[in-house]
This record gives structure tokens, C-alpha cells and sequence, in this order.
């Protein structure tokens, strides 16, 4: 019988999953991916998570708790870092997160809890691969092949992220569907939707931010639609930086929008209760004042968020842009 290995569709999903899925699956192993998110999931999180975690990390847990009985394994990664930035790590909670799995849901199958720490060194990402290949059985020239398999596939999830695809558009060619329709050539102004992939990209939680936008005739532009090279470059714009990696994502990319005319207005999209999440959104709003070109406007998101109160926000900031390019 094929060993199942589920994975959360939350948090790193929508960052490191396409590699996951063909590395484990080029080892002969089965993924089990959680359903997209709805109100029962949120709310099983939300019971079984600490009262003060955010969002994201209560809407995990119910993630998780949809994996319990369809998985053999339950694929928890320890995200320390994943690149030779100083100082620059993952959330507190990232580094946490199968401590508070473990803590706080029961019955369980076991925890696939790999500690990801990619600045110990050239070649770390494959010992931790060849680990877990071990662990299943698998023999080295085995482990090799689907390590170089994993690498290829999140190569070709990154193009599709820079032709401007999102990432759930990118997940769905790559595991074969159909093309999904990019930006419109007929959308007129352009918005940059910014904050960690894990509220941008999952509509529920964000009440389907991205299309209702699109509705409105908005060209949508992410950090994610920024090549990682140029992201890096940005960096020397900013006098140190930050400590998180996906905060340190959002920023930059905020700089590259405001600073080559690529967008009308930004979107800053965050989560209540994120400390990150708050520095970033104050780092934006206050750069943007100081080149004062570029309106932005700040959402906060939680498990209460209601669709008509942020409908309302987003149609008066459009709205304001429309005629504002109107009367320019």
C-alpha cells in the first residue's frame, strides 16, 4: 500500500509545495493535500488553536485536522530559513508550528518534522531530502532523482510566477490543468495586492480579494510577480533588513511598485494579531507618503472579516483612483 503524506494547504504551501509534491512523489509516495478552505475548517481551527494565535496559524491547525484520517503522515517542515541572509529567518510560529500541532490536536498520524535551515550550508536542502528519503526506504541515487525532479518543478512554478500568473493559477498548470487567463490587456488601472502569500491567496479567508478586484476592471499585481533577483536588489534600499523572510518579500517588493511606476495604488492585505505583519504595513504606508505618488490602503483580515464592509473599502478606494486618473 502506498504511504500517503499529507499536506496542509496553508502557510509554506503556497510558497514551497510544487517541490514537495514531486520529491515525494518521484520517491513513490502518495500527497494528500487538505480542501481548500471554508468556514468548518476555519472554525475547527480556530477550537483547537492558543486563543492569541493569528489567523493563519488558527486556519492550520483546521488544515490539519482535515488531513487526520486521509494521511499516513502529516508533512509539518521546522522553516528556519531558506536562503544566506543574515539574520533573516521565519516567523517565531513557523519555527514553532509542530510544537503547537503536536500540543494542541490529538490523534494524530506522526509528524513529518523536518528542521529546514538552509544556512548551515551548500548542500543542506539535499541531506534533508536524503533524510527524509531514508526514512521511506529510499536509496540514494533514488533520493537524488526526485531531489532534482523537486528543484525542476519549483524552477518551472517561478517562471509562471514571473509571467505574472498567481501562485494558485501556477499550481493548477503544473499539475496539469488548464492555463489559467492572465490579467486582462483591458484593465486599465493597475493595483499591487501585497502580504504574505498564505492571506493573499487563500479566498476564503481573504474574501476572494484578488477576483472581486479583477471584477472591477484592476490589472493585479503581487510581490510573488517579482523575480527573486530583483527583490534581493531592493534590499539596498531599506538601511537593514527585516528579521522575517516573507516580511522582507512584501517590503521590497513595495519598493519595486512604488519606485518604477508599475502601479496605480497598493493593497496591503494583513493579518490581526501578526506582529510582522504590523511593522510591514506601517514600512509601506510610510514610504509610500515619502514618494506621494502612489495611494495605499491598508486591509486587516481575521476570522470575522465580513465580504460587504471590505467590499465597500475596496469600491471607494477604486472609485477614487478612477477619477483621480481622470481628472489627470
Amino acid at each position: 500500500m502506498t504511504v500517503k503524506i499529507g499536506i496542509p494547504r496553508a502557510l509554506a504551501y503556497y510558497a514551497y509545495y510544487p517541490f514537495w509534491k514531486e520529491f515525494f512523489e518521484k520517491l513513490g509516495l502518495e500527497t494528500v493535500i487538505s480542501q481548500l478552505t471554508t468556514k468548518q475548517v476555519l472554525d475547527n481551527g480556530i477550537k483547537e488553536a492558543v486563543t492569541d494565535a493569528c489567523v493563519p496559524v488558527k486556519l492550520f491547525h483546521g488544515h490539519v485536522l482535515d488531513l487526520k484520517d486521509k494521511a499516513d503522515y502529516i508533512f509539518i517542515p521546522r522553516l528556519v530559513s531558506i536562503n544566506k541572509e543574515d539574520s533573516v529567518t521565519f516567523c517565531p510560529k513557523f519555527l514553532g508550528l509542530p510544537n503547537m500541532i503536536k500540543a494542541s490536536i490529538a490523534g494524530l498520524p506522526p509528524l513529518l518534522d523536518v528542521r529546514v535551515d538552509l544556512k548551515k550550508g551548500k548542500g543542506e536542502l539535499f541531506r534533508i531530502c536524503y533524510r527524509v528519503g531514508k526514512k521511506f526506504g529510499a536509496g540514494i541515487w533514488n533520493v537524488i532523482q526526485a531531489f532534482r525532479s523537486g528543484l525542476k518543478t519549483q524552477d518551472r512554478y517561478q517562471s509562471l510566477l514571473n509571467q505574472q500568473y498567481t501562485p494558485v493559477e501556477a499550481l493548477r498548470i503544473i499539475d496539469g490543468g488548464e492555463e489559467a487567463p492572465l490579467n486582462s490587456s483591458e484593465q486599465d488601472l493597475r493595483f499591487a495586492v501585497l502580504g504574505f502569500p498564505y492571506t493573499i491567496y487563500d479566498k476564503f479567508v481573504n474574501v476572494d480579494i484578488l477576483n472581486k478586484l479583477r471584477k472591477l476592471g484592476i490589472k493585479v499585481l503581487t510581490a510573488e510577480m517579482v523575480p527573486p533577483q530583483i527583490l534581493l536588489q531592493q534590499a539596498k534600499k531599506v538601511p537593514k533588513n527585516l528579521f522575517w523572510n516573507f516580511s522582507n518579500q512584501v517590503l521590497r517588493a513595495a519598493l519595486y511598485y512604488l519606485d518604477n511606476n508599475k502601479v496605480d495604488g497598493i493593497i496591503h492585505v494583513t493579518a490581526f494579531g501578526c506582529g510582522p505583519d504590523a511593522m510591514v504595513d506601517k514600512l509601506i504606508e510610510l514610504e509610500a507618503k515619502q514618494r506621494g505618488k502612489v495611494p495605499f490602503m491598508s486591509i486587516t483580515i481575521d476570522e470575522q472579516t465580513g465580504e460587504a464592509g471590505l467590499m465597500t473599502r475596496i469600491e471607494a478606494f477604486v472609485d477614487m483612483l478612477t477619477l483621480r486618473r481622470e481628472m489627470s
